[in-house]
């Protein structure tokens, strides 16, 4: 199918999609199912869901580089909670798996990708705050994380927050834990994804990467025995889905397909297939509808 870039109407969805297999070897996938044909869904003209339903394609961005929630996948495609949240998103479209253009979006980046029509809806890692909420809308949250501490394994010197005060802390540019780093008086070391912060901790050029506990330990998994997560998280980060400002009709819709995965168990199939190998399952978090 051809891909239609629609502008800056930031197009939504969620979950008939069932989750694909995007296992690894010997790993349990999810099972799945058909999405709905566009012809046979019905939305309001004139809203972001009729346009994205007729133009049979929507434009997602999340993390490449992010293990359990976005990573770039053998196939070319991305795989993890993220991406399976936007399939569900997409389903709920009648918009296929494969009728998903998905854009590498980091931290730096999201808003600007929003602002600017270049992706319909981010999904990555994405947490809410006032100031974001100035430039874009949020819908969710659908998963609460804290912002935690990523040191290596042999490391006994650092337990807490308190013992990064002075070090040289790696995390990622226009992220909200590189803005704790320096509020609590670390001396924060940025890059653009959080992967790039592995090879300074190996060497001795920071002590610590730090950034929200499920990103920390999708890195800690993805290379084992070398990093562990010390210390309780102390922030709490909402994960929403990020869109255009004032599309309220799209953020509420978007809304409403998330509180219908947590009744009919797609959220739940989505962690446990992904994130869910790692991390226990919590209860979602009620979306805001402000």
């Amino acid at each position: 199918m051809k891909r239609v870039r629609l502008p800056l109407i930031a197009l939504a969805a969620a979950g008939a999609l069932a989750l694909s297999a995007c296992a690894s070897d010997g790993g349990d996938a999810p099972e799945e199912t058909t999405a709905p044909d566009s012809e046979e869904m019905t939305f309001e003209e004139g809203t972001t869901m009729a346009a994205l339903n007729e133009a049979g394609t929507i434009t997602i961005g999340t993390k490449f580089d992010q293990p359990l929630f976005g990573l770039m996948g053998p196939s070319g495609v991305p795989e993890g909670f993220d991406v399976e949240i936007g399939k569900i998103i997409a389903g709920k479209l009648g918009i296929d798996e494969g009728s998903i253009e998905w854009v590498e979006s980091v931290s730096a980046n999201r808003e600007p990708f929003i602002e600017n029509g270049e992706v319909d809806i981010v999904i990555a890692t994405y947490t809410i705050n006032d100031t974001r909420k100035e430039v874009v809308s949020f819908a969710g949250p659908y998963y609460m994380a804290g912002q935690s501490i990523l040191v290596l394994a042999d490391n006994e010197d650092i337990m807490s927050e308190d013992d990064l005060v002075g070090q040289p802390v790696c995390s990622v540019t226009g992220s909200t834990p590189a803005e704790k780093l320096a509020e609590i008086g670390a001396e924060p070391v940025l890059t653009d994804t959080y992967s790039n912060c592995l090879e300074p901790l190996r060497n001795g050029q920071v002590v610590a990467v730090s950034t929200d506990n499920v990103i920390l330990a999708g890195l800690a998994a993805q290379n084992e025995g070398e990093f562990k997560v010390v210390g309780e998280p102390f922030t709490e980060e909402p994960y929403g889905i990020g869109l255009a400002l004032d599309d309220t009709d799209f953020r509420m819709w978007i809304n409403d397909v998330l509180e219908e995965s947590y009744a009919d168990g797609s959220y739940q199939a989505a962690w446990d297939a992904t994130a869910g190998t790692v991390l226990p399952f919590v209860d979602p978090p009620t979306p805001d509808r402000y």
